[in-house]
Parts: C-alpha cells; structure tokens; sequence
C-alpha cells in the first residue's frame, strides 16, 4: 500500500523531468555540419542558410519571426506605423548588452542605443560595402535616432512587407567600434547582441560558439536563455560522410535529404526507415522554397523566338503532361507538396489550392492543347532544349519521359550552375529549371518574378514575362493597408501567371530536420530558420 501511494508522485515527477526544459546549469554542446562552409560572420553578406543559421546565434534585430512566421518583438518591444505606412517608429528595450569584447576595452561591453541601428543600416546599403543585403533598403528615405530607445524609418513608399524584411540577418545590430577596430576581419569577428559569440573560428575546420551569458531574452518561466554552453560547426563537404557522423552520434542534426542517403534514411512515403525509428526524430513543417521550370515568354528575344515555347499552348500542354504526385515520391521519397496550384508555396497565407488554378497530370488536356497548337500527338514539333544543373538531372529526365509519352521531346542539357545562372540572367535560355527561395514572408516577394519592372538582369523576372492588367494588380497591392484585399489581389496575380503559363511549378519545398530522441527544443519556421535558443539535451 505505501507503494500505491507514492507511485503517483513519482510518476509526476517523471514526466516534470522529461517534458521540460532543464533547471539546472546546462553544459550541452550542439553539433551540427555545414557541407558548404561559412564565407563570413558579418550579417550583412549572410545570403546562404549556413551564414544566416551562424547569424542568427550571434545577432539580433528590431523584430524576430516565430514559428509561425508571426512578428515578434526582439530589440525593439513595440513599433507604430504612421503617415500612410511609410513612417516606423521602434521603441527599443533598454540593456540589451553587445558581447563583451576587445573593441570597447579590455573585457568590457555596452548596451545598444538606437544610433547603432543607424549605423548598422547607413552600412549595409552603402555603395563602400557592396554587401548582398543592400537591395532591402532601397525603398528607404532615412534613418534616424529620435533617442538612445526610439528609431524612425522611413519609406519613400508604402511597402506592406516591409516589418519581414527587417526579420532578415541582413538587418542585425552591431556596433561601429567593432568594424572600426577589426576592419576587413570584422567578417571573422563578429560582435552582436545574440545568444552566443563566437569563440573560435578555423575556417574549412570548425566553429565553435559559446554562451552569451548577459543575453537579454527568458524564456516562458523567467529562465535564462539559451539553455545550450556551446554550439560546435563542422564544415565536411561531403554529404554522405557527415551522414555517417551523425548516425555515429558525433553529430546532433542532419539538415533536409541527400540523394547519397535519402533511401537509406527514408522510405518512399517519407518516414523514417525502421532501423532508425527508435533512434531519431523527424521536424517537418513547409518551406519558402517554390522549385519550377522557367519559360522565356518573351518572343522577340532570339532564344524564345524560334523555339516552340513562345506558344502558351505548348507550354500549357508541358505543364499538363507529367505527374507531379509520383514524381514526388519516388524521386523525393515525398519530401514536399506537389505543386498543383501556383508559385506562391505552401506555409504563405496566400497559397490557396483550389482557388488559385494550377496544373496536375491531364494527358488527354496535353493532347488536346498539342492539337490546338498545330502539332497533333506531337507531330512536327521540334524538340525543346530544357538546361538544368546537376542536382536536379534526375527530376528532368523523369519529366522528359513522361512528356515523350504524349509527342514532347526534351533534350535536356547539365549546365554548371554558375553558367546557368548567368544565362537565365540575361536571357540567352528559352528553357530552364530554377527555384524561388523566399527572402521574406511575403506573396509579393514570389510574385515581383513577374513585374515587368523586375526584367533580369536588373531584377528577378527571369521568363521576362510582361502583362499590364498584372503589373496594375501589383502595384495595387503595394497601397492596400488591408492583408485581406492584397491577399486576394495575390492570387489574381497568381492565377493569371498559372493561365499564361509562364512557368512549370514543380514542388513546394518542405523543411526536414532528423536529430536524436534525446534532444529538445528544436525549433523553426517555413523560412528554414535554425533557431538553438531552447534547444536542450536529456541525459541518455
């Protein structure tokens, strides 16, 4: 009988233990690769998922995204926007404390004031740096610090998604004792407010950073964050090799599927084999990622002019004539959503399956489409050159095949990828393959790839597609205050780019994350953020 009674608090306990984060001085290390390795710790040239993943443990800025992809205050705790949305107003938390470091003195530091975010703003957009971030302030009049806890912006013109822009790593504060004392090598010592700083930097080796033990946010019971001592980053450059790491348990995460190891690790529907069910977990949510075949829709350019693509009939007929559902997979063991709506992907509000029209697998439409072209089960059309890189030749010749069915012929063609860049940019490729990686939370920003204003190479309009009742709808969207209106007006756009077939969309991308049981806390969003502040290990 005393058993029975003590069991319940035991059990009590047990689980208190189990499903909490820890309260007790945690002297964790979390390990992760990264394959491609890390140019630069300076946020301001943070455009790839490792620099911004660094970034984001070392900086912070006015505003934060949650996991949701809701705006959250991070320096600045609150901010009103006035005169017809162009002029922000932050008011910014008081002791948020820059790592201690040399540029303010021996082992010394100072809380941020407003005029650090002008500086670190003035910088980023200036001509001197040519960083990679300066586009996000280009719609900018100034900056100005009304006081050491109040900052103002303002916008030459309204630009509803402009708060997720200052989400961005680009948009960190740092201070200007820093860049003035390292110079140059500010990049490989980085001074922010974030929850860690970096303690040692090999590059092509490793990158360990450490606590940041005055970092300024708690989590939801007053606990200091983060709970981690220490993150280790790794840079091996081959993917299977770091797989094998991370099933020897050296390491503490694997980022999306390889190729090399996708069906080791998962079965066609996108779980976990068995032999590793019991050992790792799985995070999955949507991800900013639209992966899609490119048309130049502009006939007058030499590359369209004679290729059979300058027919929207053709291209609605290509679009109609593979299946995407299968494609997925068992090319992708069903990492992802079929694209069967339009560009703007799964994880915006504005994605609407249903309302926006897409394409799914209608060989008797491709068919009927060929006819109406003047080619009847393909007679007489010429083949179509599609250019892809190698990471994605696999997905093309699954889609050649299945157009060869209907009377389509592609040749596809491998491309390295710095030449297919560079040939999509101006215009020299009727056909390609692509992706749209979203910069920031927005449907806007997926569908400024059809603003005829946005022609490449001065913007991302790679199919240099050109419609005026389009261009009216997105600069109607700029105006509108209510998300509401702009999100419908954003599946007009939408819908009409799907009628015009300008492009093939493929897939909508989906984060994939595989760690060990024993770690918590790992969290992100649908921008592939990697986020270690409540990240914690269990004793195994």
């Amino acid at each position: 009988m005393y058993w029975c009674k003590r069991f319940p608090l035991f059990l009590l306990l047990a689980l208190v233990s189990c499903e909490g984060p820890p309260r007790h001085n945690v002297r964790d290390i979390f390990r992760f690769n990264a394959h491609s390795g890390i140019a630069s710790l300076d946020p301001a040239f943070a455009r790839d998922q490792y620099s911004i993943w660094a970034c984001n443990a070392l900086y912070n800025g006015l505003i934060q995204m949650d996991r949701n992809l809701k705006l959250q205050p991070a320096i600045a705790t609150r901010w009103e926007i006035e005169d017809s949305n162009r002029r922000y107003t932050f008011y910014l938390r008081k002791k948020v404390l820059f790592h201690k470091n040399a540029c303010f003195g021996r082992d010394s530091t100072r809380a941020v004031r407003a005029q650090d975010f002008v500086y670190s703003f003035e910088r980023l957009r200036s001509a001197e740096l040519a960083a990679p971030g300066a586009w996000v302030f280009k719609n900018v009049e100034g900056f100005t610090a009304i006081s050491d806890t109040v900052l103002e912006i303002r916008l030459k013109e309204a630009f509803p998604p402009f708060l997720g822009i200052l989400s961005m790593k680009y948009c960190s504060v740092i201070p200007e004792e820093a860049v003035t004392f390292y110079g140059d090598d500010f990049r490989e010592n980085p001074v922010g407010t974030g929850p860690f700083y970096k303690k040692l930097w090999v590059p092509n080796e490793k990158l360990v950073l450490r606590k940041h033990k005055a970092y300024w946010e708690q989590d939801e019971e007053g606990n200091k964050l983060p709970y981690l001592e220490a993150v280790a980053i790794s840079f091996i450059p081959d993917k299977q090799s770091a797989f094998m790491e991370f099933v020897k348990g050296k390491l503490d995460l694997v980022s999306g599927i390889d190729p090399s190891y996708k069906d080791e690790l998962l079965t066609f529907e996108g779980n976990l084999q068995p032999k590793y069910s019991h050992r790792f977990a799985v995070y999955r949510q949507p991800y900013l990622n639209t992966e899609y075949l490119g048309f130049l829709t502009d006939s007058s350019l030499a590359a369209a002019k004679e290729s059979p693509i300058r027919l929207r009939k053709v291209r609605q007929a290509i679009n109609y004539g593979f299946d995407r559902v299968k494609m997925l997979k068992y090319l992708r063991n069903s990492i992802g959503t079929p694209a069967l709506s339009g560009m703007i992907p799964k994880g915006l509000d504005a994605y609407a399956p249903g309302r926006v029209p897409g394409y799914s697998y209608k060989p008797e439409k491709t068919a009927k489409l060929l006819a109406e072209a003047g080619f009847p089960k393909g007679q007489g059309l010429p083949e179509i050159e599609l250019q892809t890189n190698a990471g994605y030749l696999d997905l093309c010749e699954y889609i050649q095949a299945e157009l060869l069915k209907s009377g389509i012929r592609l040749k596809v063609e491998v491309t390295p990828p710095s030449t297919l860049r560079q040939s999509i940019a101006t215009g020299k490729v009727a056909f390609f393959r692509a992706s749209w990686i979203g910069d920031y939370p927005d449907g806007e920003n997926y569908l400024s790839l059809f603003h005829s204003e946005n022609k490449a190479p001065n913007g991302p309009n790679y199919t240099q597609f050109s419609h005026t009742r389009f261009d009216q709808w997105y600069e109607q969207a700029t105006l509108v205050k209510s998300d509401s209106i702009r999100i419908r007006l954003y599946r007009k756009m939408d819908s009409l780019v799907m009628a015009e077939s300008a492009v093939v969309p493929l897939y909508y991308d989906q984060v994939l994350r595989f760690y060990p049981k024993h770690v918590h806390g790992l969290e992100g969003n649908a921008m592939n953020m990697l986020d270690l502040k409540k990240v914690w290990k269990e004793e195994k």
